[in-house]
């Protein structure tokens, strides 16, 4: 368990979610035990103790986007709802914490909010989220809070300006001192075709890590494939793209087997475009900004679709990348993606991520997925910039 809870503190550090004096996990062994700073240890094993699971992280998030989504909301407003795919498929709702809504033992009320959530936003102390079964679980959950609302404040940001003292400094740090440079600098692909199935095995795995590494994905989010002759290896459904040795089904083309029955949730999807557009390699991530601006329409306020992420039927262009709607699994995104992926190689699904191709191996896959944020990014600071103007 002590081990457990070592590994994913060291991911929330390195993937940059969080800050690394302020995260502690508790879990139940033979004995509760916890780790971390000191106050959040304590407060964790204060929680689990009234809490029917295993584990549990409480953090404070690299960024100020949570509470700054707390001071925005109404004062009635008891959850943060946002739009994007996870949220509503993992987690529906994040309820919030204010400050004023605790009891003198802050523990009551957080375990009250948290005991039949995945995980929840404290205002002053950031985010803290339940494993029912294992470490991991907690801290896929911590991470999917910090994804929804990362993409939630972004979203509010474009739409509504800055509204508070400190808000527009913060975001102006974020932007020029703390979001990471994307590219693939440094990265080393095999060049395709890949014959081999141990080849095949090793490349998916290591793409899988630089998807990570290179903060394309967040939580256990994204799948990755390759297709040879008659098989395609694909992530495992609910596989972390930087663990997968042991986590890559190789299912037969033409479904002729149960072995797909632990592939990813997106299987259908790519296989489809594997028969679309005659690739090789396929990458699904979830990158931030282009998960923001793929919900950014100017026909929303006309628009009489009221669920845009399965029911809009137009082709949008982001720069050269169609974005499409589409729900996940055998839904929208299996019919939608494949006609339309094979123009520049990259597709958006709504509010979910982006899926991006590679005729013979990975290199284009990847480079496709980095070009599609970067200049989601652009686009997005433009739009930032540009109604700062109008101000």
């Amino acid at each position: 368990m002590h081990g457990q809870i070592a590994k994913y503190t060291a991911k929330l550090i390195s993937d940059g979610s969080a800050q690394a004096d302020q995260i502690a996990f508790a879990a139940q062994d033979d004995i509760i035990i916890s780790a971390g700073k000191s106050t959040l240890a304590a407060l964790s094993e204060s929680i689990l103790v009234r809490l029917n699971c295993l584990a549990l992280v409480a953090a404070a998030p690299s960024l100020p986007f949570a509470d700054f989504l707390i001071q925005r909301s109404a004062i009635h407003d008891h959850e943060i709802i946002p739009r994007d795919t996870e949220t509503r498929t993992f987690l529906h709702d994040i309820p919030i914490l204010r400050k004023t809504e605790m009891t003198f033992d802050p523990a009551v009320s957080i375990s009250t909010l948290l005991g039949n959530r995945k995980g929840i936003v404290v205002e002053g102390i950031g985010i803290i989220a339940a494993g029912s079964l294992t470490v991991e679980q907690a801290y896929i959950n911590w991470s999917s809070v910090f994804h929804s609302t990362y993409i939630k404040y972004l979203e509010d940001l474009l739409e509504y300006g800055f509204m508070f003292p400190g808000e527009e400094d913060a975001f102006n740090s974020f932007r020029n001192a703390i979001l990471v440079p994307i590219s693939t600098d440094g990265l080393e692909f095999r060049q395709g075709p890949l014959i081999e199935k141990q080849a095949i095995l090793e490349e998916i795995a290591r793409v899988g890590q630089y998807t990570v590494q290179r903060r394309l994905v967040d939580s256990f989010f994204g799948n990755i494939s390759y297709s040879n002759e008659n098989l395609i290896y694909i992530s495992q459904t609910a596989s972390s793209l930087d663990e997968l040795p042991g986590c890559i089904d190789p299912v037969p083309f033409e479904n002729s087997s149960t072995v797909g029955i632990t592939a990813s949730s997106e299987l259908v999807a790519h296989r489809s475009i594997f028969e679309t557009t005659g690739c090789r390699a396929i990458l699904h991530g979830h990158p931030r900004f282009a998960v923001v601006m793929s919900m950014i329409c100017s026909e929303k306020k006309s628009c009489q679709v009221t669920d845009c992420w399965k029911d809009c039927s137009k082709v949008r262009f982001l720069g050269n990348t169609p974005v499409v709607a589409g729900e996940i699994g055998a839904g929208g995104i299996a019919r939608n993606v494949p006609p339309v992926i094979g123009i520049t190689g990259s597709a958006v699904v709504y509010g979910h991520g982006v899926f991006s191709i590679g005729m013979t191996d990975f290199r284009e896959a990847f480079q496709g997925l980095v070009d599609v944020e970067n200049w989601c990014r652009a686009e997005y600071f433009r739009l930032i910039d540009e109604s700062r103007k109008k101000v």
